[in-house]
């Protein structure tokens, strides 16, 4: 989504946000975070456990200008890391304001991705409150499928969202689609398996190293054209 939204509107601005701690999309986009929002949250966590609320606050009200700093710069993007899970202990305090400013960032940026970690978990990341379009990815398992439909049902009550839609990823047999029940989620592209960017992931190569008629582009350019974002 990222290459194609930077392909295809090179002058606008886009932000790319891994939320999940496996940094997959790091990896997919080719790209080193040295600092990541946790890194950010964690100084002000030990601020506060050190007794100085002074040197909280200001690490707070800093929180915006140091995040622009730990973001990474690409050429038709931007990058940023959340970085772990939370730690032991509560600081809903601090990371509520954290989310906050990631919620005042994106109003600087015409085109906001984010890559929640796999699973149930994800719905409750600091950056999912509020999204405009929530893109279920899934292969055709019946468990994938399930889960899907489980992470729709939470995403209902815990997220803003205008539109819903799933992307089946890896499908070698395009006759299996018609054995998927996905309602009430509306089937946005479905994905074959791409040797191409299996050999290029084995390579540690970025998807902007795709072929541009690349089965992986292909299908995601399709769940884009079908909300109308491309």
């Amino acid at each position: 989504m990222v290459r194609l939204l930077s392909e295809k509107y090179p002058e606008a601005r886009i932000l790319a946000i891994d939320a999940d701690p496996a940094v997959g999309l790091a990896a997919g986009l080719g790209v080193e975070a040295e600092s990541t929002l946790d890194d950010i949250r964690r100084r002000i966590v030990a601020s506060v456990e050190q007794g100085e609320p002074r040197e909280a606050v200001e690490l707070l009200g800093e929180a915006r200008f140091q995040i622009f700093d730990t973001m990474v710069e690409q050429e038709g993007f931007s990058f940023l890391a959340i970085g772990r899970p939370e730690s032991a202990g509560c600081y809903c305090k601090v990371n509520a304001y954290l989310k906050e400013v990631i919620s005042l960032l994106a109003k600087d940026f015409d085109y906001v991705v984010i890559d929640g970690e796999a699973g149930i978990e994800q719905i409750n990341r600091r950056v999912m409150e509020q999204v405009t379009h929530l893109a279920l990815v899934t292969d055709p398992s019946r468990k994938g499928v399930q889960v899907a439909k489980t992470i729709r049902g939470v995403a209902d009550g815990l997220v803003m969202y205008r539109q819903c839609g799933a992307i089946v990823n890896r499908v070698a047999e395009p006759s299996v689609l018609e054995l998927i029940d996905l309602a009430p989620i509306q089937l946005l592209a479905s994905i074959p398996t791409d040797q191409e960017h299996a050999a290029n992931e084995v390579r540690g190569l970025s998807v902007f190293e795709l072929s541009g008629d690349a089965p992986l582009l292909n299908g995601v350019r399709k769940a884009l054209e079908h909300w109308e974002i491309l």
